[in-house]
């Protein structure tokens, strides 16, 4: 234990154990609901990096953590070495600046298996029926009550819950346009649509 936490704790490795501190502390607060697995995409561009295919945060945790690993490895190899002193720290520094593209290229080649997880478009989502015409499939909408019938891009049919604000009645049968999503309510505002208005009919 106490070779491990003098590796650990030890130049070079006490600065990949910071940096993996926060890494560990990031993926809990994801686990726990308070952060979002892809938090940082829009702020840094990996595929320059040969990092792409995966959330920023997967690839920069996969670097952090297999340079912690890389140097921890390489901290416990030089303790058992005869290296004392100048040469020993000096061991260290080139151990510190070879971590990083060692866990780099070893990153990049973890990413490409990994990018299958990640598929590049978003997964299908209730907003995506927000501004299609729906068919309504109870006796009567308003602002408590209604569900209607909608078509998704794929051809698939969804029952969802509608809501109407408004004199004009809608009935079983007829043709609504979703035109807004309650987040709140999880439910569509819904509106008379006159298919003769149609430019797709």
């Amino acid at each position: 234990m106490g070779e491990f936490l003098r590796a650990a704790f030890g130049f070079p490795t006490v600065l990949f154990t910071s940096a993996l501190v926060v890494v560990i502390g990031f993926w809990l607060l994801v686990l726990l609901g308070g952060a979002e697995s892809d938090t940082f995409d829009t702020d840094v561009d990996t595929d320059a990096l040969h990092l792409g295919g995966v959330p920023v945060a997967v690839s920069a945790s996969l670097v952090i953590a297999l340079s912690w690993f890389a140097a921890f490895t390489g901290s416990v190899l030089l303790a058992r070495t005869s290296l004392s002193g100048a040469l020993l720290h000096l061991a260290g520094t080139a151990l510190l600046i070879c971590s990083v593209p060692i866990a780099w290229r070893l990153s990049s080649v973890i990413v490409g298996p990994l990018a299958k997880l990640f598929p590049d478009e978003p997964g299908p989502s209730r907003r995506d029926f927000v501004g299609s015409t729906c068919t309504i499939r109870t006796g009567r909408v308003d602002g408590d009550f209604g569900q209607a019938e909608v078509v998704a891009r794929d051809g698939s049919t969804a029952v969802v819950q509608v809501r109407q604000s408004g004199s004009d009645a809608l009935a079983l049968g007829s043709t609504g346009l979703l035109y807004a999503y309650d987040d709140a309510g999880e439910f569509f505002w819904v509106a008379p649509f006159d298919t003769a208005l149609d430019p797709r009919a």
